[in-house]
């Protein structure tokens, strides 16, 4: 940023960033934290500490990363581990189909058209409810809805990271909020109706349980993070100078040359082919590979909900391949894969960071920690009496503070789940309503904590806008956003409780235990 801009910036937010900047590299961080959770495991080891997986009944202990075992797979396995992070994989092959559509300027084009058409002001609310519909898409969205935001911002005049703000903000912030039903649901509540079956072994699964709670979550949030955005992020942005390696990207377009035309033509034809393929696969009879024909309701879709990454990949592709061949930047083949290794190589400080992410995500779960913490303080919440509401505001803040520690929302429900939900369908709660409460506080810090898996990402695109854009100066720009969104997460699960809403279709809020009989 620029540094006469920031010298006139006094505040809270201010401090956050330049503490946060002077803090290593990311990577040295991942590199701190693993030498961290090492020791603790090995205290933890030493002093015993376990819990009881609730619904198995079986003891987990916390096992010192220094063992035998533990060190052999640190060191043979550690290609392994970095492959098997789940983000990176996403990442390079969605950055492999949109590094052609990107150098070939289809983006560019596209995004000048979308602009001249969309008030600037309305920017802002129309990003973030872009990113609340990607959620079905999973971490593609990260990488295609993020990057695109900042080139929009960029075109209508206003400052790149604004557009990044509002995606991510919509894309991990409002990660709670869903106007419509997917993979996670099923999955979330797919966990609630194990755990719930402790008690009533007949609960059915409802993998629509959320969705009342979830899409008023979702309109809710608007108003508040194009506030956020527009009135508190974006005026302490400094003026924005296009001096990252990706300020050709923002130039304006004013008017489309013929070939430009032709370009926009075909890659629509592109599209309208890719897409066809993808339905044909899903609803060809006899042949729908990307339909799970054993599962049932929602949980059918989960091959297509996975097969979007490869379906982003072969979209811009096949749209950046027909534009570019139409335009005039690209002659041959030999120009889209030379595209395609620029597109990796811009990634090059992202994978750096990841292998040592990477390997503190698998350190941690290797060591129990997380399984046990959860468990430990789950178990809080039963000896606290307090009203429901109240003990749901609990959970929703007891998630919030795990998810500084532990990143996927589905392994902190599994220990969580077995003790929450019985013992709030004893108090009354449903577990739809339960899961709700969690699924809030799981979603509050995702935006400011670096060790989520995309936070490194997300620092990656920022530093492509403006150079020096450091870790304490992302936090800074998304910490309003946690709040806010943080703040309505509260008063909404209060009041949806103290009101007895229903949480979904056939999912009140409210439980009564079965009388026996």
């Amino acid at each position: 940023m620029d540094e006469q801009g920031r010298g006139g910036r006094r505040g809270w937010l201010d401090r956050i960033e330049r503490l946060g900047n002077a803090l290593p590299d990311p990577a040295f961080i991942f590199v701190a934290l693993i030498a961290c959770v090492m020791i603790a495991s090995a205290i933890a080891a030493q002093a015993g500490w376990s819990a009881i997986n609730p619904s198995s009944g079986e003891r987990i202990a916390v096992e010192s990363l220094f063992s035998e075992k533990n060190m052999r797979r640190l060191l043979v396995d550690m290609p392994k581990t970095l492959a098997a992070f789940p983000p990176l994989g996403f990442v390079l092959v969605v950055m492999l189909g949109a590094a052609v559509a990107e150098r070939a300027g289809l983006f560019t084009v596209l995004i000048a058209r979308a602009v001249r058409n969309l008030p600037i002001r309305w920017l802002t609310p129309a990003t973030y409810f872009v990113g609340l519909l990607s959620h079905q898409a999973a971490d593609a969205a990260y990488v295609v809805l993020i990057p695109l935001a900042a080139i929009v911002y960029a075109e209508a005049g206003r400052h790149p990271l604004a557009g990044i703000a509002a995606a991510y903000a919509g894309i991990s912030g409002a990660f709670a909020a869903n106007l419509l039903p997917g993979q996670f649901d099923v999955l979330m509540l797919g966990i609630t109706q194990a755990a719930a079956q402790l008690i009533v072994p007949a609960y059915p699964l409802n993998p629509l349980g959320n969705w009342w709670f979830t899409a008023v979550l979702g309109l809710v949030l608007v108003p508040v993070v194009w506030f956020v955005c527009d009135r508190i992020v974006e005026p302490r942005l400094a003026r924005w100078r296009a001096d990252g390696p990706d300020a050709g990207l923002a130039a304006p377009v004013d008017v489309l040359t013929e070939a430009q035309r032709r370009g926009l033509r075909r890659a629509g034809i592109a599209a309208l082919v890719v897409i066809a393929g993808f339905a044909a696969l899903a609803l060809m009879p006899g042949y729908s590979p990307l339909i799970d024909d054993t599962a049932e309701g929602a949980a059918r879709l989960s091959p297509f909900y996975t097969a979007l990454i490869a379906g982003f990949f072969l979209l811009f592709l096949a749209c950046g391949w027909a534009f570019g061949a139409a335009a005039g930047t690209v002659r041959s083949h030999r120009d889209v894969v030379r595209m395609m290794g620029e597109g990796i190589r811009d990634l090059s400080p992202y994978v750096v960071i990841v292998f040592f992410a990477a390997h503190f995500v698998a350190l941690f779960g290797w060591s129990n920690l997380g399984p046990v913490m959860a468990i430990e303080g789950a178990e809080q919440l039963r000896a606290i009496a307090l009203p429901v509401p109240l003990l749901l505001v609990m959970l929703l803040l007891m998630s919030s503070v795990f998810d500084l520690l532990i990143g996927s929302a589905s392994a902190k429900w599994s220990v969580m789940a077995p003790i929450a939900v019985p013992l709030l369908m004893l108090l009354g709660v449903s577990p739809e309503m339960t899961t709700a409460a969690y699924r809030m506080g799981d979603s509050i810090f995702n935006i400011v904590t670096p060790v989520a898996s995309n936070f490194v990402l997300v620092l990656v695109m920022c530093q492509r806008w403006v150079k020096g854009f450091g870790v304490g100066s992302l936090i800074a720009m998304m910490l309003p956003f946690s709040i806010a969104i943080g703040l309505t997460g509260l008063i909404l699960v209060t009041g949806w409780t103290a009101l007895s809403l229903p949480v979904g279709p056939g999912a009140p809020a409210t439980y009564a235990m079965p009388v026996a009989r």
